[in-house]
């Protein structure tokens, strides 16, 4: 196939300034082969060749490192867009095996740094190993956006096809992984609202098309040949930016159906890491000592009464129904208090897998409902491949028996509020989110154990993805924690209140009920099966030009 079919093809950009070797030479004098044209430059050095080569990918790993600086606890949202720009340049009309190389090398430059946390007490592998299989995914959307930057709008097409990158990273492997969403670093972000409107998709959907429409304008500049490509590049940067302007309406935090004093306790750890987990009933009784505290508080008029207060994950690791003295201090404690609570245990069954639970507590009738976690760690609560993985690390070991999941949202009438369930990684999860809000939720809680991590950035990356939940659903979301930071949420994102972390604290306000769904909440998937059906369309027409390009 000659140059000008491949580039008909879609395989490498049409580049005038750049002669096809088979073209006949103009005009008379012949050259010996290998000697430059005249009024050519001077060929460059081989070490100015190979130097050049590295441009790209260096400024795709570059990419990756300024999106993952846009992240919390860095209020940098607006480095977002600015490297997927960057990322942009590097893509922009290279070859679709280039495109995975670069994509990968983004990939790297990003969630390295962001997930550092998950080698938190068990060494490099396990960090090195999800970051490098995330970073293939990541490799792959990028020799998508490579194919349809030959298409004109290819801004749009090219954000489309970022998301389905996002979607298959939130479903494979092992379940999916959507830690590291675009949206997810916007708590701050004047794309906020487009969460509210079509859900964490259209939010990281705005965030890349700015981004590719912005090096687009770069691009085309004010070439005036151009008028049409630089107008859709105009588009690309401002339909998102007003997209979020005309959602704003839709963020509130007005109390629709009156208002609760929720009460959130952070207990505490002995110690952070894997270990703290050998201390069990240390971590049970801090976390029913501060709700005693909070009790006596409550009687010498220094904190609000509350109408229902929630533990966290994992605050419980030793099971009430099997251990009495386990259930005898979470009565007392209950009892002390007066309201239910909400608490987090493991249940230990006598055969089948473990259930990561949460326990309705009634100060009068003691434990009554449960929910079941639904979206289960893998290599963190389960292990898939367990001879395989066990070759690479014997950390694997730590994790004895699987937990199972869940298969029904949790939904708990706490003193007349509807108090939704989402343990801990399920808040990294649009559907387990929404299922629970569906379900009636009028408040999230989002009861979690990061004691594993100790000080890492993960805590923060969680809080951020929690801010974002609140103004999708238009609910309040509260964060209990084992060790911080812990949080009340309002529903436009606002943090009202947050501890510190590794200190024993208890949070208490008055938070506002809400029962309207905000149209991400009724539009569910549908905004990201639209997306994915755009990204779809784009890719087929570039298989259609190549069949069109072989065929003549």
């Amino acid at each position: 196939m000659s140059s000008s079919a491949t580039r008909a093809a879609g395989n490498e950009p049409p580049n005038p300034a750049v002669r096809d070797e088979a073209e006949p030479q103009s005009g008379l004098t012949a050259r010996a082969p290998g000697s430059p044209a005249p009024g050519s430059p001077a060929p460059r050095s081989p070490a100015a060749r190979k130097a050049a080569r590295l441009v790209r990918p260096a400024l795709a790993a570059l990419s990756g490192v300024l999106l993952y600086l846009s992240f919390p606890p860095r209020p940098l949202w607006w480095l977002a867009p600015a490297a997927l720009a960057l990322l942009a340049w590097c893509l922009y009309g290279r070859r679709a095996r280039a495109g995975f190389g670069l994509g990968v090398l983004h990939g790297l430059g990003f969630l390295l740094p962001l997930l550092v946390w998950t080698g938190e007490g068990v060494g490099p592998v396990p960090w090195i190993a999800l970051a490098t299989v995330e970073s293939l995914l990541v490799g792959l959307t990028a020799l998508g956006i490579c194919l349809v930057t030959r298409l004109p709008a290819w801004p749009l097409w090219g954000a489309a096809v970022w998301i389905a990158g996002e979607a298959l990273r939130a479903r494979a492997p092992f379940g999916g992984f959507p830690w590291g969403k675009l949206a997810f670093g916007q708590p701050d972000g004047i794309f906020l609202p487009l969460a509210a409107l079509g859900g964490t998709p259209l939010l990281s959907f705005g965030v890349a098309l700015c981004g590719f429409g912005l090096y687009e304008a770069l691009r085309v500049g004010t070439d005036t040949r151009r008028a049409g490509a630089a107008l859709l590049a105009a588009v690309s940067v401002a339909a998102p930016l007003a997209g979020a302007l005309a959602a704003k309406p839709l963020v509130s935090d007005a109390a629709e159906d009156g208002t609760a004093v929720a009460a959130v306790i952070q207990g505490n750890v002995p110690r952070a890491g894997f270990d703290f987990n050998a201390q069990r009933r240390a971590v049970l009784d801090n976390h029913a000592r501060r709700t005693i505290q909070l009790a006596e508080d409550v009687k010498a008029g220094r904190a609000k009464q509350p109408d229902f207060v929630v533990w966290p994950e994992n605050s419980s690791d030793i099971d009430p129904y099997s251990e009495p003295d386990a259930y005898a201090v979470i009565d007392q404690a209950v009892k002390a208090i007066g309201v239910p609570v909400a608490i987090g245990s493991v249940l230990v069954p006598e055969s089948g897998p473990l259930r990561n639970t949460m326990i309705l507590w009634d100060p009068v009738n003691g434990p009554t409902e449960t929910y079941d976690k639904r979206k289960i760690q893998p290599f963190g609560e389960r292990i898939p491949m367990r001879s395989f993985v066990r070759l690479f690390s014997s950390d694997v070991d730590r994790v004895r028996r699987d937990f199972g999941p869940g298969k029904e949202p949790g939904v708990f009438d706490m003193a007349g509020t509807g108090v939704g369930m989402v343990t801990c990684f399920e808040a990294a999860f649009d559907d387990a989110v929404r299922s629970t809000v569906k379900a009636g939720a009028q408040v999230i809680a989002v009861p979690s154990n990061n004691a594993t991590f100790g000080r890492t950035e993960m805590t923060y990356q969680q809080l951020a993805m929690d801010r974002v939940r609140a103004v999708e659903h238009g609910r309040t979301v509260l964060v209990p924690v084992t060790s911080g930071v812990s949080a009340v949420i309002r529903p436009d994102g606002t943090i009202v209140k947050q501890t510190e972390m590794f200190t024993a604290d208890a949070l208490v306000d008055e938070i506002p009920l809400r029962s309207t769904e905000t149209p991400a909440t009724r539009f569910g998937p549908l905004p990201e099966y639209a997306l994915l059906a755009l990204a779809a369309g784009g890719l087929g027409l570039v298989l259609a030009r190549r069949i069109r390009a072989r065929r003549g």
